[in-house]
């Protein structure tokens, strides 16, 4: 016996009941609390050389799903400011953004959506690096990365 809850929104949230009757030991019941996060994020370190690429896989957990049938966006921030660098949509070649921060030519998405960024300047030092995933209208997962840069 189970409940199978397809395209999950947070209104789904709360608590479940099963109840079945059996015989001879009568009614038996079972509870369970659901709840539904709008958002999940996860914060990285990523250490690199100067005038290397940087690579930053775009959920670094997730190994055993496609990223591919998801739309997803990466963002670059610094000093409270945001901005966005690529936007992908499932099945259509990425399109790169214009960004103060970072120009477009040293953007590159990669393999499985990690972010390449080349080569790595003093400038990128401690600038933070996301990737958005919308897995359903209210489930974004975010993996956010810090870069510090390091010269020889």
């Amino acid at each position: 016996w189970a409940l199978h809850l397809e395209n999950v929104t947070m209104s789904l949230s709360g608590q479940y009941e099963c109840t079945f009757a059996t015989y001879p030991y009568g009614t038996k019941a079972a509870k369970i609390q659901l709840t539904v996060k709008a958002e999940e994020e996860r914060h990285y370190l990523k250490k690199v050389w100067l005038n290397q690429t940087l690579e930053i896989p775009c959920l670094e957990d997730v190994t055993s799903e496609n990223l591919s049938i998801y739309p997803l966006k990466w963002l670059v921030g610094e000093n409270e400011r945001e901005e966005e660098l690529v936007t992908k949509e499932p099945s259509s070649p990425a399109v790169y953004r214009n960004s103060s921060m970072l120009p477009r030519h040293r953007v590159l998405l990669g393999v499985n959506n990690a972010l390449k960024v080349f080569p790595t300047k003093i400038s990128d030092e401690g600038r933070v690096f996301s990737c958005h995933v919308l897995y359903y209208p209210e489930r974004v997962q975010k993996s956010s990365t810090t870069v510090r840069v390091f010269g020889k």
